[in-house]
């Protein structure tokens, strides 16, 4: 609303800087029109830059200083024909023309205009891009779940791990919500944000990178993903499955946690304590320390007690998976 009004503020303060200008050479129509039309050029232009990221003004800006100076250069190239001395306008046309084409480039290809100059010395595309790789993208799940605080002290993540300005702004509407899970929730995330940030061993940026155009912030960290040739990090199955489709690299936690839980075969002895019964009759039901949930046949009588047991089966489902076992013994 603030940016509207200044914009409309601009539009008629130019409306009477044409109109002074219009009755001081008796030109007062004209120059109303075509204060109009430079004040709408500029704002639009305006609107333009705003839905750029910061990366795409710049590089942008490095793409029309190469268009003009290659223009230039060829403008000096041809000025030995003679034809072209008839022609007017030629020289500005090639730099308009040049200094188009170059901006355009620079915007579009802003990541690789970039790279280019931040990192002369990488020769070699693929060593790029695998440096890419290196970034990582938090979405709000995973910074809520808290696991990733855990998993960077072990070292086994490297690189730079980006939290974007949108993600942040996220988590802060989960922390005021009226909802008190929602907002435990929203704190919780922001709070393990900041211990990561105060941790030298781990290289966390914010991202001002923002696409006002796009609306869910899922959508959001794909383009971005996109834009800095980075992975997202998540828990959210729905963004994997849309990740996946829009070939983006997603590091998931929970097929992480998932791929970590020990390993057993039927026959191996396990400890279980008994908690609560089971379905059928005479089971017994355990849990082991990451929640694989352990049935025990004829456990039933054990339950509040930890039993030796042995590995009967061990059936995957879309839930998890379940070990079945039997007493030891039995």
């Amino acid at each position: 609303m603030v940016l509207l009004s200044i914009r409309i503020l601009f539009v008629i303060i130019s409306i009477i800087v044409g109109y002074l200008v219009g009755q001081a050479y008796g030109i007062l129509f004209p120059a109303i029109i075509i204060a109009m039309v430079i004040s709408g050029v500029f704002v639009t232009i305006e609107i333009f830059i705003q839905r750029l990221s910061s990366r795409g003004i710049i590089s942008g800006g490095i793409g029309l200083i190469i268009g003009l100076a290659l223009a230039n250069l060829l403008s000096l190239c041809l000025l030995g024909i003679p034809q072209l001395k008839e022609i007017s306008g030629w020289q500005l046309g090639l730099n308009l023309g040049m200094g188009y084409i170059g901006l355009m480039i620079g915007i579009i290809r802003k990541y690789e205009m970039l790279e280019m100059f931040t990192h002369p010395s990488i020769s070699s595309g693929k060593t790029t891009a695998l440096n890419n790789w290196d970034k990582k993208i938090l979405d709000t799940s995973v910074i809520i779940d808290g696991r990733i605080e855990d998993i960077c002290e072990t070292g086994f993540v490297s690189g730079t791990l980006i939290a974007p300005r949108f993600v942040l702004l996220e988590l802060q509407r989960i922390a005021d919500s009226s909802d008190s899970l929602k907002r435990t929730r929203g704190r919780r995330g922001l709070d393990i944000l900041h211990k990561m940030q105060k941790r030298p061993e781990i290289n966390i940026e914010i991202s001002e990178i923002d696409y006002p155009d796009v609306r869910e912030v899922d959508s959001k960290l794909l383009c971005l993903a996109k834009e800095l040739k980075a992975k997202v990090m998540t828990n959210d199955f729905n963004l994997n499955k849309l990740a996946q489709l829009e070939g983006v690299g997603i590091l998931n936690i929970n097929e992480l946690a998932e791929a970590l839980k020990p390993v057993v075969l039927p026959g191996e002895e396990m400890q279980v304590h008994i908690i609560k019964e089971g379905k059928e009759y005479s089971q017994g039901i355990g849990y082991l320390d990451d929640g694989t949930m352990v049935v025990v046949d004829n456990g039933h009588d054990y339950i509040g007690r930890r039993v030796k047991t042995i590995v009967t089966s061990v059936l995957q489902t879309t839930a998890g998976r379940m070990i079945f076992t039997r007493m030891e013994g039995a």
